[in-house]
């Protein structure tokens, strides 16, 4: 059976619908960079996950050609998560979609080593015949975060945020928002085939004790 991380780690992948408190470790991922709103039709979001995807599944797949990964097992590809801030703004304004910068993520398998993502991204480009430099090899320590499943559309997560806020500081934890601390979010629904109101959305964001 494919390993999946949704199964394997729920703690991060399958938190309950209640706020909780969790320490997330260092992780590898593919990652594109970009701003702007990401319901733009054909936008720069869009085609970061183009780009993410299409090596994502050059390395799943390459199982199936001449060049073999060492320590390669038979996986299930991660869901897309995505980093999302603005300038000059704690968190997120969700009003303020064209203001948003975002860091597109696929999490790696621990045998992807950058060797491995540097010969996924010549093949994915060799097939493709276009430019993916724009994908990076990310490696992210995330800490102390507050985190909680979202059920709905996107845009009802503020009254998600605002009860995962009220917990933290009842549990004695303030906001943490800075350098590689980010609103952090996990989507585990397929957005073209699910509707809104069932859309499952791990909303995470990151905290420190309260002074």
């Amino acid at each position: 059976m494919a390993f999946d991380y949704k199964n394997e780690y729920k703690e991060f992948y399958l938190p309950r619908k209640t706020p909780g408190i969790v320490t997330v470790p260092a992780i590898n991922f593919l990652a594109v960079r970009g701003h702007g709103d990401p319901n733009e039709e054909g936008g720069a979001y869009k085609q970061a996950l183009e780009l993410l995807y299409a090596v994502a599944y050059t390395i799943k797949m390459s199982k199936l050609g001449k060049h073999k990964l060492e320590g390669y097992f038979d996986y299930v590809v991660p869901p897309l998560e995505g980093l999302w801030w603005q300038e000059d703004t704690r968190g997120v304004d969700y009003a303020r979609k064209a203001d948003f910068r975002w860091i597109s993520l696929i999490r790696l398998l621990e045998f992807v080593t950058e060797d491995a993502f540097r010969w996924a991204v010549r093949e994915t480009e060799e097939k493709k015949q276009r430019d993916f430099s724009k994908v990076e090899f990310f490696p992210w320590e995330e800490g102390l975060c507050v985190q909680c499943m979202h059920i709905g559309p996107y845009d009802d997560e503020p009254a998600t945020v605002t009860a995962m806020k009220e917990y933290a500081r009842q549990q004695g934890y303030e906001e943490d928002f800075g350098v590689n601390r980010f609103h952090h979010e996990i989507y585990l629904s397929d957005v073209r085939r699910c509707k809104p109101e069932k859309l499952k959305t791990v909303i995470r964001q990151p905290i420190k004790r309260a002074e």
